[in-house]
């Protein structure tokens, strides 16, 4: 006996190591810290931009450190023809860039360059830009309408993701149900339901993970090449960690009569494992307050596993018991979802700061919109647990009020304990539980005979006193009808949060969002953007004098409209045969670049009018005001 417990400790030793050694490659192997989802914030050459010589490389810089694949980026002719680049890598060793050489004799024209890199929280992340050399081409190649890739693989691959959380929830929620609850009944089939559900689902996304980061056909997860370059990556590293994590749990069944510390201690370092190998994938391995992250999200996920499924195994037990399910458990379960929603509350407010980072970004990005949805849901949520936890306490009672009934009624004695004789001469006794009361005139001292003690004696009273085991009452299968409900409807509003869940961790944080679009926003807080800018003019004739009112928007480098007005002697608009812009760059020996303004009645306007060089321009203004009259006038715009 004692050489199996030696061998059992040392067995469960083994496993604690083992998983003791996947937690921590999982927790910091190459864990970065940075805003989750990146986001580009600039590219050289700039978008728009049209430069006098041809680029030997194209860089892009992200938010935070990204990944690069073997065809992250695909550059285009004018004529819609592949370029051949070089092999794509980072900027002088920085893992937040991206850089590309370029192959010398490009040409002229307008070139489309379309990437494609992974960001550290393992969601990939796409676009597109153009840039002309000379000047901008009349062919140009097509930007990709939907740059982010194959949608067959990326649906797959989400349908995968709500299976695996669903599974997850399955199977933590059952077992701690069995374990904590102490009844097994029907849950056992859900356990298995959820091993294999979770299995299944990792590995499609095992496979799936290649085409996914690629933007390409699901039948590239056959590819080898493409399996080989998963596995290797931190991704497929953490999927293939919940693998083995399965394949463990697979031999460390669940049962309620085994709760030995070092089986307990073992099944939860699984659990755990289990939760890690989401969080090292998702927003909270990338961002501020990185390790305070991981464990926010691991306790999230657990405690929305337990409460979620445990539901599940609470309505299957309702349902499908042979018997009925006793109040106790009903109870116990009561109090474990109750430490569960707190968990929930403590780390769902921290998340969402995180992601947030702004009451702004509630409303103004995506996340934040989806996370009012799932606040929205979690209250309904909220309140279904309260109208089942009312349900489940009136069962408690009316079970506590018939066990102590049973008790009031049913008084045992030691069977063969001396007989009382009262003052009137009664003998009283009790036999296995029975009141017997006889007569001293009749049988003999008035004891039960041999016969009443074998069992052969009087029938049992036919209506006895209701215990712990008797069929429940109306008032009691009323309750747990009530709580089948409440539980049911909790089970659907679970699965609805759980929907939305797995969509926010898809989603760009709000934080990042935010962070992009300052960084895409102008360096200098004086640069005019969108600004008007007013020219007098006047042309040396009687009322031929006036103002010009140019606007330029948004005033950066690239792409740019313009739209002008006259304004006559008395401040009125004006109407004049022709007006004519240019812009000018004379330190970078660029332009005159014609706006081509046309008359859009009432004012003059041009779209597409692109600035390629940051810099001091001069804006020149030709205004003509008869067929021989015109005067040309200038200012000077700072353009960032």
């Amino acid at each position: 006996m004692s050489g199996r417990g030696q061998r059992e400790r040392r067995r469960v030793a083994r496993g604690l190591a083992l998983l003791g050694t996947v937690l921590v490659l999982v927790l910091f192997g190459g864990v970065g810290g940075a805003s989750a989802h990146a986001a580009l914030t600039g590219a050289d050459p700039q978008d728009g931009s049209v430069l006098k010589t041809a680029p030997r490389q194209v860089t892009l810089t992200f938010t935070e450190s990204i990944g690069l694949l073997d065809d992250s980026f695909r550059v285009l002719d004018p004529g819609n023809r592949r370029v051949h680049t070089g092999e794509p890598g980072h900027a002088d060793g920085r893992s937040d860039t991206a850089r590309v050489t370029l192959p010398k004799g490009l040409g002229t024209g307008t070139f489309t360059v379309a990437w494609r890199v992974v960001s550290a929280d393992s969601h990939p992340v796409s676009g597109a830009f153009t840039f002309s050399i000379g000047k901008p081409s009349a062919t140009v190649a097509p930007i990709p309408v939907d740059p982010a890739g194959d949608r067959v693989s990326a649906t797959l691959y989400d349908v995968a993701r709500y299976v695996a959380y669903g599974g997850l929830a399955l199977l933590i929620g059952a077992a701690a149900f069995v374990l904590v609850c102490g009844f097994p009944g029907p849950v056992r089939r859900l356990l298995l339901a959820g091993w294999w559900t979770l299995f299944l689902s990792t590995f499609a996304l095992l496979l799936l993970r290649g085409p996914y980061e690629r933007g390409t056909g699901p039948l590239d997860a056959l590819d080898p090449s493409v399996l080989n370059e998963t596995l290797v990556s931190r991704p497929g590293l953490t999927l293939l960690a919940r693998l083995v994590l399965l394949a463990v749990v697979a031999f460390h069944p669940v049962r309620a009569d085994r709760r030995g510390r070092a089986v307990l201690v073992l099944g939860a370092l699984l659990t755990v494992s289990l939760a890690v190998t989401w969080a090292a994938a998702e927003h909270a391995s990338a961002g501020i307050q990185v390790p305070v992250a991981m464990v926010s999200s691991v306790l999230h996920l657990l405690s929305m596993a337990v409460w979620l499924g445990g539901l599940t195994a609470l309505l299957t037990a309702l349902y499908r018991s042979a018997e009925p399910l006793p109040a106790a458990t009903v109870n116990r379960f009561s109090r474990l979802a109750l430490g569960s929603v707190a968990v929930l509350v403590v780390t769902g407010v921290y998340q969402s700061w995180r992601g947030l980072g702004s009451w702004d970004a509630l409303t103004s990005t995506s996340y934040g919109r989806i996370l009012v949805a799932k606040l929205i849901a979690v209250l309904c949520l909220l309140a279904g647990a309260a109208y089942s936890r009312r349900w489940a306490g009136r069962l408690m009672v009316a079970a506590q009020e018939r066990v102590a009934v049973a008790v009031a009624e049913r008084v045992p004695e030691t069977v063969g304990a001396p007989a009382v004789v009262d003052r009137g001469g009664a003998v009283s006794g009790v036999v296995s539980g029975a009141s017997t009361t006889g007569d001293t005139s009749a049988g003999g001292a008035g004891a039960a005979d041999a016969d009443d003690i074998s069992g052969d004696g009087p029938d049992p009273d036919p209506h006895p006193a209701a215990g712990p085991d008797s069929p429940p009452s109306d008032e009691t299968a009323r309750y747990r009808r009530a709580l089948r409900g409440s539980v049911l409807a909790e089970v659907t509003v679970g699965i609805v949060v759980l929907v939305i869940t797995t969509l926010l961790t898809g989603t760009q944080p709000g934080r990042a969002a935010t962070e992009a679009a300052a960084s895409s926003a102008p360096a200098a807080a004086d640069e005019p953007t969108g600004a008007a800018t007013i020219i007098p003019f006047d042309v040396g004739t009687p009322g031929g004098h006036g103002k010009v009112q140019i606007e330029l928007a948004p005033g950066r480098v690239g792409e740019n409209s313009v739209q002008a007005v006259i304004f006559g002697p008395d401040g009125g608009i004006a109407t004049v045969p022709e007006l004519r812009l240019s812009f000018t760059l004379e330190s970078q020996r660029i332009g005159p670049i014609d706006a081509e303004l046309a008359n859009r009645g009432g004012y003059w306007g041009a779209d597409g009018v692109t600035l390629p060089v940051a810099g001091t321009w001069t804006m020149k203004a030709t205004v003509r005001t008869t067929d021989i009259d015109q005067v040309t006038v200038s200012k000077t715009v700072r353009i960032g």
